[in-house]
């Protein structure tokens, strides 16, 4: 019995959303934006975290030693950087390799080149690039690396700078536009959610007017508050589902169009590639939030219009 009154409400939403076909297409085209929108910052989100990864794989700390600085000193330096827990790699690029690098950079330069040429000596100093396990723990290293600036041995200095606070200046600066994308996406995602759970309630309320009548008899003869209620939600449920699956798919072709520009602007991040390796995870997101969106929308309308 309950099975087959589940079929008969299952049934009569479904005739519902394809009786009034007109007015079901202009809520799920608003329904469409909304989740559209969801699915961007989904793919937005991701870009921005894939580029962040990115610049952190490539962020260091270099510790730039004196001219003064012995091998050995700097070899100590080295080994007690590579004991802290935080660490996770330490190179050493002695004064011979900085200098053969520094040449290797301004191969093209040659003002520069001749103007290290008449130096009697080498006047780079050796340096450490030390890469953290996590790019929270390069502030700890830093703050070592600058209790190092002054060795015991006769407080001779020994290490000119570090570099540290200049690259977290490119870490801060691109997690704070990561953060402000992701305020205002989900401040516009909000206002349309509430748009298009005002264009259900209104289209779910139209639909009991419609059916005042049929709903009146429904009632003399014996039904259930929840077989009356019932069709109208899976109404609502079929909006947000039918919405979902249309903006799920179309973002395939888009994925396959902007392929090549995202992973030129990104640098290793793919939306073709991200889309067919989360799919699972946007059908979720996109899909669900539609289903949840349109049985919300249809439920507040129900309990509001139907006085059942």
């Amino acid at each position: 019995m309950l099975g087959t009154t589940f079929k008969r409400i299952i049934r009569a939403g479904v005739v519902g959303f394809f009786r009034n076909a007109f007015v079901s297409l202009a809520t799920m085209l608003v329904m469409m934006i909304t989740l559209f929108v969801i699915g961007s910052l989904l793919f937005m989100n991701a870009a921005l975290e894939s580029t962040l990864d990115q610049v952190k794989d490539k962020v260091d700390i270099n510790a730039y030693f004196l001219t003064t600085a012995s091998e050995e000193q700097v070899l100590e330096v080295k080994t007690a950087v590579e004991h802290l827990p935080e660490v996770m790699a330490v190179q050493y690029i002695s004064r011979e390799e900085a200098l053969v690098i520094f040449k290797e950079r301004h191969k093209d330069d040659q003002l520069t080149l001749q103007a290290l040429e008449e130096l009697d000596e080498n006047p780079l100093g050796a340096s450490l690039a030390i890469r953290a396990k996590d790019p929270s723990q390069y502030e700890i290293v830093a703050d070592f690396l600058e209790g190092q600036m002054a060795v015991a041995e006769g407080e001779q200095q020994i290490i000119e700078k570090v570099n540290y606070h200049q690259n977290k200046v490119v870490i801060d600066r691109l997690s704070g536009l990561t953060a402000s994308i992701e305020t205002a996406g989900l401040a516009f995602t909000i206002f349309l959610t509430v748009a298009s759970v005002m264009i259900i309630f209104n289209t779910i309320r139209l639909a009991i007017y419609t059916n005042r009548d049929e709903i009146e008899v429904m009632q003399l003869v014996g039904a259930s508050n929840w077989f009356v209620r019932g069709p109208y939600i899976v109404e609502g449920v079929l909006y947000g589902f039918v919405a979902g699956l249309f903006t799920l798919f179309l973002f395939y072709p888009l994925s396959i169009y902007m392929s090549s520009a995202t992973e030129s602007f990104f640098g290793s991040f793919n939306s073709l590639v991200f889309y067919t390796s989360n799919f699972g995870m946007l059908f979720k997101y996109i899909v669900g939030s539609g289903v949840v969106l349109g049985a919300v929308s249809s439920f507040l309308a129900v309990r509001r219009y139907l006085g059942v």
